[in-house]
């Protein structure tokens, strides 16, 4: 059997095509390939971007920042000694992107000024940190990434 060109391009276009059908199928059943939200209600979040920007502002124009540190215990959070512990109050926020089951939040509640994220809440890989907290009535808001081994 003889083909020519023409019945060669269309059985290469069906061929291709057939490929990537077979891909987004696979993608759209496989759990494995979810893609995740990081924040649900993403405009009603994005309402509020310009006191957010205040915030990491204030964080920013600290003399001396909270320290983040990855310790075989899990994540530790070192405030600096110009705050008074006990008048530190928010949350620390870890989202997972790949896996919103995995998101947790941790109040700020110290008596000294180390807080202590367990290793045993972290599975290994990308966590995205949110740490909000007020102090004598001021907000302060940082974001930062971390990989866990």
């Amino acid at each position: 059997m003889k083909i020519n060109w023409g019945t060669g391009i269309v059985i290469a276009f069906a061929l291709f095509m057939t490929f990537i059908l077979y891909f987004v199928f696979k993608v759209q059943s496989d759990s494995k390939y979810d893609n995740e939200l990081v924040v649900e209600e993403y405009y009603k979040h994005d309402v509020h971007f310009g006191d957010e920007m205040v915030r990491i502002q204030n964080a920013h124009d600290l003399a001396e920042k909270p320290i983040k540190t990855k310790t075989k215990e899990g994540i530790t959070i070192v405030f600096p000694d110009v705050f008074v512990p006990e008048k530190i109050k928010g949350n620390v926020s870890l989202y997972r992107p790949s896996n919103k089951k995995l998101d947790f939040e941790i109040p700020i509640s110290l008596s000294s000024p180390t807080l202590l994220i367990p290793k045993k809440r972290l599975v290994g890989g990308r966590w995205d940190i949110n740490m909000e907290w007020q102090y004598d009535g001021k907000s302060y808001l940082t974001k930062e990434t971390i990989y866990i081994n």
